[in-house]
């Protein structure tokens, strides 16, 4: 939490005031009012990340590319058990 705090201290002078309809605006601003202004900084830093992969329907096979028919395996049944041997009653 201290950590948070003070980053948010640092942050003070580069983030503009943008305050909500019912909060008058500050000179000096607060750590909540700094990472209620947050937002607009990350935005112009942009992110490290790469974009998002598009989702869909897939582009389908390449023109010209060569198709096999897949791999048939035979069939693997089950095979029929064999009945119990019964034990001998004694006499």
């Amino acid at each position: 939490m201290p950590l948070m705090t003070w980053e948010l201290w640092l942050a003070r002078d580069i983030v503009a005031d943008n305050p909500l309809p019912w909060q008058k605006s500050m000179d000096k601003l607060t750590p909540g009012r700094v990472a209620q202004a947050m937002g607009g900084v990350l935005a112009v830093i942009g992110t490290p990340t790469l974009p998002p992969k598009p989702r869909g329907k897939s582009q389908g096979w390449t023109p010209g590319k060569r198709r096999s028919r897949k791999n048939r395996y035979p069939t693997v049944k089950k095979t029929a058990h064999k009945p119990r041997k019964e034990k001998r009653k004694s006499a």
